[in-house]
């Protein structure tokens, strides 16, 4: 078994009190778990992925352009990685099991070649972070499921900007994609 942690979009525009799509103060209520979390994998040498959401200014033909106000836009400091994440990114960016990707949709698979890496590695079990819970962790769980990952979603690393959302997707992760609940 090869392991890998994906980070999903923890982000200023997602984390923090001013951000433009923020889940507030049980995002940032994550920090500390994800940031263990992360340090523990990039030490045990297992792959880390930030899977990025990232959005053009004034794409009228993104999906999200209807559904959500602008996020996470490309050169914004919206964008950067939260609090001590984007340190840990910084400091470890260089290795070759450190990894940051863009996404243009909810999944950190679609449009994006995740797979190919996550194979050409070996990797076969998926550790999942992150926000939000009931949209862009849920569809990456999703797409890992319908690809044959083992799941492992951390709870005290996801959270979101609807609480019966999250909870109704911490259920559908352990009841509908076998997910282990860590």
């Amino acid at each position: 078994m090869k392991r890998a942690l994906i980070i999903i979009d923890y982000t200023n525009d997602f984390v923090k009190n001013d951000g433009a799509l923020t889940c507030g103060p049980p995002a940032q209520a994550l920090e500390k778990d994800i940031h263990y979390v992360t340090e523990t994998f990039i030490n045990e040498e297992d792959l880390v992925v930030f899977g990025v959401d990232v959005h053009e200014e004034g794409d009228p033909y993104h999906p999200e352009t209807e559904l959500f106000p602008p996020h996470n836009i490309r050169g914004t400091k919206g964008r950067e990685l939260y609090g001590s994440l984007k340190q840990i990114y910084e400091e470890n960016k260089h290795k070759p099991n450190v990894l940051y990707m863009d996404k243009t949709r909810y999944s950190a698979f679609a449009g994006t070649d995740l797979d190919l890496k996550l194979r050409e590695r070996g990797v076969t079990d998926l550790h999942l972070v992150g926000v939000c819970t009931d949209i862009c962790v849920l569809h990456t769980a999703i797409d890992a499921y319908n690809l044959g990952y083992s799941i492992h979603v951390h709870k005290n690393g996801v959270a979101s900007f609807n609480e019966a959302g999250h909870k109704w997707a911490l259920s559908h992760f352990e009841s509908s994609l076998g997910a282990n609940i860590l």
